[in-house]
């Protein structure tokens, strides 16, 4: 009989893809490019089990990206710049929310 402890080590996967992605992601304010190289090295994975912890934090974070595009296209079409900025800054805080939100989830094993 195997202890606790044990078993648990056993069952869990490693999540280390997932935190460097969310870290990538959340170096948005600096540059866009991590985020899509985020996206790029998201797509890749395919040794991804479908239901896994790893699988739906890769899924949330490929929404999330996929996300923000909207509110960007929405604000740079927008032409009075006191309309536009309001479209950004929503934009940006539902992603820094997403970004939150799901690295915690990840860091404590919870699916999203």
């Amino acid at each position: 009989m195997l202890p606790s402890n044990t078993l648990s080590k056993q069952t869990t996967q490693d999540n280390t893809v997932g935190h460097f992605l969310y870290a990538l992601m959340s170096a948005f304010p600096l540059f866009f490019i991590p985020v899509l190289v985020s996206l790029w090295f998201n797509l890749i994975q395919k040794n991804i089990k479908p239901n896994s912890l790893l699988a739906t934090h890769l899924r949330w974070q490929r929404l999330s990206i996929i996300g923000l595009c909207p509110f960007f296209v929405l604000g740079y079409l927008i032409s009075p710049m006191w309309l536009s900025i309001p479209v950004y800054l929503l934009g940006i805080s539902w992603f820094s929310y997403r970004i939150f939100k799901g690295w915690i989830s990840l860091n404590e094993g919870v699916m999203v």
